[in-house]
């Protein structure tokens, strides 16, 4: 009776630790995504594009609900990402994030290629199916770039707006 009843506890213990385990928050976050850019360059004349590609992010998950984020498609992004993680299943987030944006020649109608100031505020949501596994259906970002104009190198405003959709893995 007394090795059943520590057999049985031993259990319901492993039991909990399994469980509790399953239910850590990953450290890191490593998402490859497809993105579609509209393009809106500043300089009159020349009107707006769309670009698709892919493009890639990491976060480091500091706490359930804050982590670090480095953006790259075109630019290269860094800043926090607020997630509010009370559905097991759906996590919505909301982002900002500051650094920088490379354009080639013809690009944003620009006449060499060009680094500037770009930044970038977005959301979007993460259907978590599996521990190490998510799909992101859906993610918005409002893309600020400032890069020269083509006619005479003045730094010019591009309001774009960048929409994606990818892949998320998570390392423990």
């Amino acid at each position: 009776m007394k090795l059943r009843f520590i057999v049985s506890l031993l259990a319901l213990v492993t039991l909990f630790g399994l469980t509790a385990n399953a239910q850590e928050l990953p450290k890191i976050d490593a998402s490859v995504n497809y993105s579609y850019l509209r393009a809106n360059p500043g300089t009159s004349g020349f009107n707006g594009f769309n670009l698709n590609g892919g493009s890639a992010s990491a976060a480091y998950n500091f706490k359930d609900w804050v982590s670090g984020v480095a953006d790259h498609m075109l630019t290269y992004l860094f800043g926090p990402r607020f997630t509010y993680r009370g559905h097991r299943r759906i996590s919505p987030f909301g982002q900002v994030l500051f650094g920088g944006a490379r354009a080639g020649s013809g690009v944003f109608a620009t006449s060499n290629s060009h680094t500037a100031f770009a930044t970038a505020f977005g959301a979007g949501v993460d259907w978590n199916v599996r521990d190490r596994f998510s799909i992101r259906p859906l993610q918005f970002d409002y893309l600020l770039t400032h890069l020269p104009e083509i006619t005479n190198g003045n730094n010019q405003t591009q309001n774009n707006l960048r929409v994606s959709t990818g892949i998320i893995f998570h390392f423990k």
